[in-house]
């Protein structure tokens, strides 16, 4: 089995892991800490994890332009080009700590009307922490970056996976001791340090890389930039989009209402990270088909494959949650949190097409032309949090999603005429072929199942049973929708991961044509 099948493997387990033991641990954590304790958490989480954008889309960086100085067998290029980024990172390091202090010194001017006199100093300490916390996860992103760049997928998600498990366990652990938010983030700060340091000794030991300055050449950080800054100004309107709904809340309305939004944003956000994990794995690919010119029709058939497989995961998991969300939050976490279902929901809809247009990003970031669409989604976000700040008035958490969600349709409508123009891809081909026939799919199985199972009770038994019929519908409507060729392709990825053997006769990502239906 190749790198690339036993990652999306991997990366699929991976996010099972973390999503079951998200969906075991968060109720848990709540009960144990409280919802007040649980909303002081996020809510500082948030509000210093402004402070990752500062990794300048670097990682991003390391990923492109290691694959690219192996392609061109580069190795001097390459010990230079990591050397220099190492040294950048040491300055954005030492730049984290400066703003960190920056932002520990406002906490009482920020919040001082609605947190409590012990909250506010248990919020001071654990900006501390949170702020070493991104002060070495930002340089020890850029080995994983490295390993990606080599397309050595398979350790940094085993490595993932342990992390998850062992973190679970200690957090039940600890939690069970008695131990508080402080006692979380002090746990994630020692699990941080051991893992970064795992995959350095990776990196130098089986992967034999080296590092060294040869030169430091201004115009080498000039081409360093221009890729990686528009990474950075994405990175950055990630992080305003879902962290400032959070900080807003908790300056006007209090930390019970921060909690609702954070698990409303963590679902959401659930839903785009399981949905990307193919599209993780398209970068090194894409920098290649650049370099051999393939064709515009060629990078669009390209994109339809990618497309039509990741459609299936996203669809599937929004018309579940569609129907079935709102039950399971309550199930979840309880009738408090019944609200945090819209929020999840708009998410995981806005999500839908520049997810499943991942391999567009991908070239668009290959080519070195992410400006366009970076500045528009920094622009629009700002709008979108300013309109739902001010709906927020109004509406409460309601309408700061609403603000978000509005500027990102229209930003998916203006990315969508961009790939058309600048890069030449036919957008009209991957409506027809990628998008419209799984809405089609979509909305009557959606409909159906929800007369199907309007009369079934309530609880866990109930609830299971009702995913069930959901999902039987779902697979009948996928196995009409398909061709032969899809059917076949999709059963050898999943015979593939049970035998782990390589198939020969069958290459799921090469052979599933989108030209067949």
């Amino acid at each position: 089995m190749s790198q690339i099948k036993k990652a999306a493997l991997l990366s699929y387990i991976n996010l099972g892991i973390s999503n079951i033991v998200g969906i075991v641990l968060t109720p848990f954590i709540v009960k144990m800490l409280g919802d007040s304790e649980y909303g002081l958490f996020a809510l500082i989480g948030a509000f210093v994890g402004y402070l990752s954008i500062l990794d300048l889309g670097l990682t991003n960086a390391i990923v492109r332009f290691v694959a690219q100085y192996r392609a061109q067998q580069d190795e001097k290029g390459q010990e230079n080009f990591l050397a220099v980024s190492l040294i950048l990172y040491s300055i954005i390091s030492l730049v984290v700590v400066v703003f960190g202090m920056i932002m520990y010194l406002n906490v009482e001017t920020l919040f001082g009307d609605t947190l409590t006199l012990d909250q506010m100093s248990k919020a001071k300490m654990m900006l501390l922490l949170f702020i070493f916390n991104i002060a070495i996860t930002l340089p020890g992103g850029a080995f994983t970056g490295i390993c990606n760049g080599y397309e050595h997928f398979v350790f940094p998600r085993v490595l993932t996976i342990c992390k998850y498990v062992i973190r679970a366990l200690l957090v039940i652990a600890i939690l069970y001791k008695g131990a508080d938010a402080l006692g979380l983030v002090i746990l994630d700060s020692a699990l941080n340090v051991l893992f970064i340091v795992t995959t350095i000794y990776y990196v130098f030991t089986k992967l034999k890389v080296r590092i060294k300055l040869h030169r430091f050449d201004h115009r080498f950080l000039k081409e360093i930039f221009s890729y990686s800054i528009w990474i950075f100004v994405f990175g950055m309107v990630y992080q305003f989009q879902w962290r400032t709904g959070q900080v807003i809340l908790g300056a006007t309305t209090n930390t019970v209402v921060v909690a609702i939004y954070a698990v409303g944003v963590t679902l959401g956000l659930y839903f785009l990270t399981f949905g990307n994990v193919i599209n993780g794995l398209v970068l090194p690919k894409a920098v290649k088909s650049i370099y051999k010119n393939d064709t515009t029709a060629l990078l669009t058939a390209e994109m339809i494959r990618i497309s039509r497989i990741t459609m299936i995961v996203l669809f599937y998991i929004l018309g579940g949650f569609l129907i079935l969300g709102q039950e399971f939050i309550v199930l979840w976490v309880g009738e408090t949190y019944k609200d945090a279902w819209l929020v999840a929901l708009l998410i995981m809809i806005a999500y839908v097409m520049p997810i499943s247009q991942g391999y567009a990003h991908a070239i668009l970031e290959a080519k070195k032309l992410m400006r366009f669409k970076s500045l528009s989604s920094l622009i629009l976000t700002i709008i979108g949090i300013g309109i739902g700040g001010y709906l927020s008035t109004i509406y409460g958490l309601k309408g700061i999603i609403y603000g978000i969600f509005g500027a990102l349709m229209i930003l998916q409508i203006m990315v969508v005429f961009y790939y058309q123009i600048k890069l030449g891809l036919d957008m009209k081909q991957y409506f027809t072929k990628a998008l419209f026939p799984y809405l089609l799919l979509f909305i009557p199985v959606c409909v159906i199942t929800y007369y199907a199972v309007h009369f079934i009770g309530n609880g866990w038994g109930f609830f299971i049973l009702k995913g069930i019929v959901f999902t039987l519908l779902f697979v009948i409507g996928m196995y009409v929708l398909l061709s032969k060729t899809e059917r076949t392709s999709l059963m050898g990825i999943f015979l593939g991961m049970l035998s782990r053997k390589r198939t020969k006769s069958i290459h799921p990502l090469k052979k599933m044509s989108s030209h067949e239906n």
